[in-house]
């Protein structure tokens, strides 16, 4: 039986069933990392926490043979000979109209369609797990009245901000872009949001246009076509919009514009990543709140991590069901803070460091090649970063035809299992 101190924790959900004796939520898990991912990605759906203990499947199917069926359920079968046999002994002794989800360390598609539409599992996740994959596919079907998920389809926006100028942040979003449609092979915008000043496109030795400006001004000559042809090529898979507008030309934003262009945008590419400045303009403002991800990047200073402060205050927008992610950028700068300084001053763990190296990325800034950075410590910051923020795990290459899970896991169809669903 759960503990008393368990189920005070949990806020009341609707659930198949009303009984006051049914935790709204239950998991099993094997480690700390996915414990912490967990109780963090789902704080927004369980505010006051959920119940979480250690066990593997099989000492899960004895702990919940004793006390009444949780209302969601979530168990972890990594390291489990014979896991659907573990599953399907399972399904005996939990009440049918339980949402079960599933995590494992299997990146196969055909365990994934055992699990869900063999046994009915709602939902099946392999590690490691981030905190947006389980945010996205875990609380679609924790939380299902939500409208966040329904508005999730197309492609995804993410936004790169830097505490203050000059932090490294536009060399993130441009090296974060470059992994996604390159190395990853996934069609890519890469938007710089300072339509005056911005340097993305220079980092990419690419061209800027007046598409920028023509999209924010007159929002109804947005299509199709005109997407196709705003983007500027840097790759096969990787395009860029960016503008070099004259200092004295302001931007006469009309109303909407924002919204319309994402919606287009995100028909035609997998990624937006947007380079946006910490600034109180109408686009920026816009555009932080229409991500479905925020990446915050802090150099090792104080001043940094104060205004790390600052925009973590910021209300999440509609679609981010999760915090931003916090980078610590150019760690073990000479005079810098550590990392463990920098976290208590924010009271947080950072999610992702990368060193400050400024050779090698200063020169792939200067030549306009990040291929020529994207190795050594910074190439495994970056994956991280993308990691973070891509809603599946993405290989280094497109690998999801090999029998991957990756791009596979919005294939559902309806099929009874022994868990009780219609999948």
């Amino acid at each position: 039986m759960a503990a008393d101190g368990d189920r005070a924790t949990l806020v009341s959900q609707e659930g198949a069933s009303g009984r006051s004796d049914r935790l709204p939520l239950l998991a099993f898990v094997t480690d700390g990392e996915s414990e912490s991912v967990l109780r963090e990605s789902l704080i927004q759906i369980f505010p006051q926490g959920i119940a979480i203990r250690r066990a593997h499947i099989r000492a899960a199917t004895t702990a919940l043979a004793r006390m009444p069926t949780p209302q969601s359920l979530i168990v972890d079968v990594s390291g489990e000979e014979q896991p659907l046999t573990a599953l399907s002994a399972m399904s005996e002794v939990v009440e049918p109209d339980a949402r079960v989800l599933v995590i494992g360390d299997k990146d196969d598609v055909n365990f994934y369609r055992q699990v869900t539409r063999g046994l009915g599992a709602l939902e099946y996740l392999y590690k490691p797990l981030t905190r947006d994959m389980v945010a996205r596919h875990f609380g679609a079907q924790l939380d299902p009245r939500s409208s966040v998920y329904e508005k999730m389809q197309g492609g995804r926006v993410v936004t790169v901000t830097g505490t203050r100028g000059g932090v490294g942040a536009t060399t993130i979003a441009v090296h974060l872009a470059w992994h996604f449609g390159v190395a990853a092979r996934r069609h890519t915008l890469l938007l710089d949001s300072d339509l005056h000043t911005g340097s993305a496109a220079l980092q990419l030795d690419a061209r800027t246009t007046s598409s920028l400006r023509t999209a924010l001004e007159t929002p109804e000559r947005i299509d199709d076509l005109f997407v196709e042809r705003a983007g500027q090529p840097v790759d096969e898979r990787l395009h860029i919009l960016a503008s070099e507008e004259p200092l004295g030309a302001p931007v006469k934003q009309a109303s909407g514009a924002t919204e319309l262009l994402l919606e287009a945008l995100r028909l035609r590419y997998n990624f937006v990543v947007a380079d946006v400045a910490p600034r109180p303009l109408p686009f920026n403002r816009e555009l932080l709140d229409a991500a479905h991800q925020r990446v915050l990047v802090t150099p090792p200073t104080l001043a940094g991590a104060r205004e790390m402060l600052r925009l973590l205050a910021l209300p999440n927008g509609p679609l981010q069901p999760r915090r931003p992610v916090v980078v610590l950028n150019r760690a073990g700068q000479p005079g810098g803070l550590t990392r463990a300084q920098i976290e208590e001053v924010l009271g947080m763990k950072i999610d992702v460091v990368i060193p400050d190296l400024p050779r090698q990325v200063g020169t792939a800034i200067s030549l306009g090649e990040p291929n020529r950075a994207f190795r050594g410590e910074f190439r495994r910051g970056m994956i991280e970063l993308a990691r973070e923020v891509a809603f599946v795990r993405l290989l280094e290459s497109s690998l999801a035809a090999n029998g991957s899970l990756a791009g596979l896991l919005g294939d559902k169809r309806r099929r009874r299992g022994l868990f009780g669903f219609w999948k």
